[in-house]
């Protein structure tokens, strides 16, 4: 895991890390339980990323799904962009650490009902774009 963050932070060294930085992730869910996911996301993460929005941590959250199903190969079910202030905070592990204490008292069920969210994941992926200037 270390290496893998390593790569990654060499990665995006080429990007200066004090312009906004971009993530799309990816949820692709057993069928049927999409809703499930995207309600347990909604209660126990999407707070965690309020609180960092309203510290100016992250510039927007914007959370997607598809109207209609494709092909299983390139099935996704819950997309969530999310437009960091920079490359650093994108990567902090602890950006949200501070958040959960307050917001979930009841830490015992939280871990519960997030274990249980990502029992319900075929797979997950992070995508890291970055605009494309045109003319």
């Amino acid at each position: 895991m270390k290496q893998l963050l390593t790569c990654i932070l060499i990665a995006v060294s080429c990007t200066s890390w004090a312009q906004s930085f971009t993530v799309e992730n990816y949820y692709k869910v057993k069928w049927g339980y999409a809703e499930e996911f995207i309600n347990l996301w909604k209660t126990n993460h999407y707070p965690l990323l309020k609180k960092a929005k309203e510290k100016g941590d992250l510039i927007s959250v914007v959370a997607e799904k598809p109207r209609l199903h494709s092909s299983e190969d390139g099935r996704w079910d819950f997309k969530v962009t999310l437009v960091f202030k920079n490359a650093a905070l994108a990567f902090d592990p602890d950006l949200t650490t501070p958040y959960k204490k307050d917001l979930y008292p009841d830490q015992d069920k939280l871990i519960k009902d997030e274990q249980h969210r990502f029992e319900l994941l075929i797979s997950h992926w992070d995508v890291m774009v970055e605009n494309v200037p045109l003319p």
